[in-house]
């Protein structure tokens, strides 16, 4: 029997990678699906594609649906997040401007603090500093404004300017924007050109923030339901093989092809591995869970969060909420995801919220087959959310 394809968008980034080894390693044709996968210009022309059913799922900004289901950006097509794709993977970096005077002010880019890292941005810049970020709905955004509200750039201020996340380097080196945040490689990518030096890894800011979700137009999901599952269960099924050290030789050359992210490999396994690169000076730092794609229930869409991404929109948009925050929030498919994937044995948390930002070491959590450990969860300014509080 022919496979059915599916259409699926997503942006030429390390955390696409899920979709992209689930075609390429076959545990989509396992399936009996074949990923027809479309790289986007931009996430907006990604939202419009998948929005007016061009694609039947995307790699998707994990606020975007929260954002839609809030009347943010004119788009009232209803989305669902089925699952988190990746946590983590975006980088903080400056170009050779900041660089330069962090130097001279001595900076030692640790890589690893962002209370001292914000002081030193605040000390060598006169006025706001002009962020480069993929979207205005996106985690890059949101832990941005959370870093910068709770550190000293609160005084400084900055502002936010969008650009797609594969001319970021050029937007630094045509002094377009002074800094970034970016997922991987694109930082990488800026150092390399000499454009840029990176300072931090966003999960030094949350440790364990959801970055990118696979998402569907909920009457898709409605309509569809074998062919959500068997896309759902393709996906996990090739998070978890991603999780693997021995496989990120393999997937560092399966992504660097020019039909994906057209960078080399070894670009590539800067962001699996956690080693970096930060600067044309051949400086190297390691981050620890840089991305993450399976462990500690790394694709479980916690309706928690989903409050939390959105009352940071409401913070820094005055947008009031069209509907209860638990109706905004179910956009987090929990349910979705525990009737798809529990027939594949994924052992998943008993509860579907918790409070954010209180785990501080591998912690056991009550679950469906008892086996389940949640990871580090924490701000690094001791911010905790707790979604039973309210808006």
């Amino acid at each position: 029997m022919r496979p059915v394809t599916i259409p699926v968008a997503y942006m030429p980034l390390v955390d696409a990678a899920p979709l992209i080894i689930a075609q390429e390693m076959g545990f989509a044709e396992a399936e009996g699906i074949a990923l027809d996968l479309i790289a986007a210009p931009s996430w907006s022309s990604l939202r419009d594609m998948l929005a007016f059913g061009r694609v039947d799922a995307a790699h998707m900004l994990s606020p975007v649906p929260v954002a839609m289901a809030m009347g943010l950006g004119g788009m009232a097509t209803a989305l669902s997040a089925v699952s988190v794709l990746s946590v983590n993977g975006n980088v903080i970096g400056v170009g050779r401007a900041l660089e330069d005077k962090l130097r001279a002010a001595g900076y030692r880019f640790s890589f690893d603090d962002p209370q001292a890292t914000a002081r030193a941005l605040t000390e060598v810049s006169s006025g706001p500093i002009k962020f480069g970020v993929p979207f205005p709905f996106s985690m890059h955004v949101a832990l941005l404004r959370h870093w910068s509200a709770a550190t000293d750039l609160a005084g400084r201020g900055i502002e936010i300017r969008t650009v797609p996340p594969p001319l970021m380097a050029s937007a630094l080196a045509a002094g377009d924007v002074d800094a970034f945040c970016v997922g991987e490689p694109w930082g990488s990518v800026a150092v390399e050109q000499g454009s840029g030096a990176l300072l931090l890894p966003c999960n030094a800011i949350w440790n364990f923030a959801p970055e990118k979700v696979l998402a569907t137009r909920t009457d898709w999901a409605e309509t569809e339901p074998d062919l959500l599952g068997r896309l759902m269960r393709a996906v996990w099924r090739a998070g978890r093989w991603l999780s693997q050290q021995e496989s990120q030789s393999a997937a560092g050359a399966l992504l660097s092809r020019k039909s994906y992210l057209d960078v080399s490999a070894e670009l590539i396994d800067r962001a699996l591995s956690g080693h970096f690169l930060i600067s044309s000076r051949g400086e190297q730092r390691k981050s620890s869970r840089f991305v993450e794609f399976h462990a500690g229930a790394a694709t479980f869409p916690w309706r928690s969060q989903a409050k939390w991404i959105a009352q940071q929109l409401r913070e820094a948009h005055g947008q009031a909420l069209p509907g209860s925050v638990d109706q905004i929030a179910h956009v987090f498919r929990a349910d979705l995801h525990r009737r798809h994937l529990e027939n594949a044995g994924v052992d998943m948390p008993g509860a579907s919220e918790k409070v954010e930002g209180t785990i501080r070491q591998a912690t056991p959590v009550a679950s469906a087959h008892g086996s389940l450990t949640l990871l580090p969860d924490a701000f690094f300014d001791g911010h905790i959310f707790d979604p039973r509080g309210g808006f």
